[in-house]
């Protein structure tokens, strides 16, 4: 699943690419599961409205739109558009938000009119420079919402100051893992990050949060903040379908210090690296650099 880095890479790929750019017309696929909002609430919030910026929220691309020209957007609804809903539509805002979540195989793309479909695609927004804003998903745990005012829970990892962060995990009696998982604690930090950003402060994934000293979570602070800064300059880790919004794998996968490398020795003391399930997610770590 795309993390906070991967993420980040495509809506600034994404930003730097479609911002002013109109969307004109809009096809959504016959597939129930990625839509959160109705087919005509998306229809009736994207069409005729012009891309203001995109930026990341947490997991999520947030598209801002504005009305193109100070106008009214089109209500117009593709046939299969409206097959799915016939009954609500956005409301008659001068702002709204498209909001796409990636899921575990999502891709948001920008293509030429002229380039083959892909077959899991979703949805094709095509705008007024003649591309298209395309979103492939073959597993379909990705999903498009629209929404005015979007705002997502927990803190974001990259802005919170030490002591905040320090308190999300005060008495917490789960795993140190499965807390930096929580989303409601912290956005966007998913399985990967986690296992490199305890690596590298020398704690445990199985440690509950409660036993973690002060000093332990200020050496995790930092190094949350570091190996997320760092992956997002490499353009995140492709270690599955992940491609950046040009369809370029980014490079911090040649990084990884425990992330996929269980039997492989500690890159610091040579000892094999071990996997454990917490939770039911896969967690690597180093047992002797690691307390």
């Amino acid at each position: 699943m795309p993390e906070l880095p991967e993420v980040e890479t495509i809506a600034r790929g994404l930003a730097s690419r479609v911002t002013g750019d109109v969307i004109e017309s809009v096809w959504l696929g016959s597939k129930p599961e990625p839509l959160k909002s109705t087919a005509s609430e998306i229809v009736a919030a994207l069409e005729s409205r012009r891309i203001a910026g995109v930026r990341r929220v947490g997991k999520h691309i947030v598209f801002d739109l504005e009305n193109e020209n100070g106008g009214q957007s089109s209500r117009t609804v593709s046939r299969k558009s409206r097959q799915k809903s016939s009954k609500a539509s956005a409301p008659s805002s001068s702002t709204a938000q498209w909001i796409v979540h990636l899921g575990m195989t999502g891709r948001m793309l920008v293509c030429k009119p002229g380039e083959a479909i892909e077959k899991h695609t979703h949805a094709v927004a095509r705008l007024a420079s003649g591309r298209e804003l395309r979103f492939v998903d073959p597993r379909r745990f990705g999903r498009l919402s629209v929404a005015h005012g979007f705002e997502a829970a927990g803190s974001e990892p990259l802005e919170v100051e030490l002591d905040p962060f320090i308190k999300l995990f005060r008495g917490r009696n789960t795993p140190m893992k499965s807390a930096l998982l929580n989303q409601k604690l912290l956005r966007g930090v998913g399985n990967i990050y986690a296992d490199e950003a305890l690596f590298r402060a020398g704690i445990r994934p199985r440690r509950r949060a409660k036993s973690i000293t002060r000093e332990e979570l200020t050496r995790l602070y930092a190094a949350i903040q570091k190996v997320l800064k760092e992956a997002i300059a490499l353009g995140g880790s492709s270690v599955s379908d992940y491609v950046d919004a040009g369809g370029e794998e980014g490079f911090f996968q040649l990084q990884h210090r425990v992330y996929g490398r269980e039997g492989e020795p500690c890159l610091v003391c040579k000892t094999p690296i071990k996997r454990v399930v917490i939770a039911g997610r896969s967690s690597h770590y180093c047992p002797k650099c690691q307390k």
